[in-house]
C-alpha cells in the first residue's frame, strides 16, 4: 500500500503486481519521495521521479486514480481518461475526479509518496 500526500490530503493506493511497482516499493523504503508536479493536458499531475524505473509498458485507458510510470523516470496521477502506452504502479482507493482534483489543486503541487 501507499500513501499519496498533497496539500494537507492523504489518499491511500493499492500496488500492481509488476516489477515497476515493485522497484517503486523498493525506492520507498528508503524513505518518502517527493515529487514536484505539474498539470498536463488536463488529465493528470506529471512530475520527475529521482531514479529511473524499469518499465512494463502496455496500451491502457487511464481512469482517475491510476498512479503511471510514464519513460521509466516520471511518475504521474491521473485525474481523468487518456490512452497511450504506460506502465501502471498502483491505484487509488476510491478515487474520483472531484477528489483528486480537490485533493491535487490547480497548478503546481508538491506530491509525496510513501509506503502505508
Amino acid at each position: 500500500m501507499l500513501a499519496i500526500t498533497a496539500n494537507g490530503t492523504t489518499m491511500t493506493a493499492t500496488l500492481e503486481d509488476n516489477s515497476s511497482a515493485g522497484a517503486f516499493a523498493e525506492m520507498l523504503r528508503e524513505g518518502p519521495v517527493m515529487v514536484s508536479a505539474h498539470d498536463y493536458g488536463n488529465f493528470e499531475k506529471v512530475g520527475p521521479l529521482p531514479q529511473s524505473l524499469p518499465t512494463n509498458d502496455e496500451q491502457i485507458t487511464t481512469q482517475p486514480g491510476d498512479v503511471i510510470l510514464y519513460q521509466g523516470n516520471q511518475i504521474t496521477i491521473y485525474y481523468d481518461q487518456n490512452t497511450w502506452s504506460f506502465t501502471r504502479l498502483a491505484h487509488i482507493d476510491g478515487a474520483t475526479r472531484e477528489g483528486l482534483l480537490s485533493m491535487l489543486g490547480d497548478g503546481d503541487v508538491e506530491i509525496t509518496f510513501a509506503l502505508a
